[in-house]
């Protein structure tokens, strides 16, 4: 049951228990102390609404920060990870395999926000030694809720 629970609470947190028992042919109880068992163990760690902040506010700036990090022995990328996890404008942070270490998302009011950010907080950190920044232009999916409905992108359309 815990998977098919999952699976279900990642598509809509707002199901109720009873929804959810009728759903997975499960007792109420049953679900309720297998919710409540999950919290508790950290593997449902939030409910979180997908929101769409373009058609909110189209004032604000998001980023995806690449961060080169030089790891500090016995603690790795945690230490680091924390320290920027910890600033208000931070939304995720990564450890990544490939060409970069940390993969930080960054909400901000404006570009000059965000580069202010990276350049007087990131960038100053001991252990980071390069970053790179990405602004999105667009959010096309997330939290696997797709955010458009075949809306163009205004770049129009080239023939080759």
């Amino acid at each position: 049951m815990r998977n098919e629970l999952l699976k279900l609470l990642s598509t809509n947190a707002r199901y109720t228990v009873e929804q959810l028992a009728v759903m997975l042919a499960a007792d109420t109880q049953a679900v309720a102390a297998e919710i409540d068992a999950l919290e508790k163990a950290g593997i449902i760690c939030g409910y979180k609404t997908v929101i769409d902040w373009e058609k909110v506010d189209a004032t604000s700036v998001s980023a995806i920060i690449e961060l080169n990090v030089v790891p500090k022995a016995d603690l790795g990328f945690e230490e680091v990870a924390e320290k920027v996890a910890s600033y208000p404008e931070v939304e995720a942070v990564y450890l990544m395999s490939g060409g970069y270490d940390l993969n930080v998302v960054v909400k901000g009011k404006n570009l000059q926000d965000i580069a202010r950010f990276v350049a007087r907080e990131l960038a100053t950190i001991d252990s980071v030694t390069s970053t790179a920044t990405h602004f999105v232009m667009r959010r096309y999916k997330e939290m696997d809720v797709k955010l458009f409905e075949g809306e163009s992108d205004d770049r129009g359309t080239y023939l080759l």
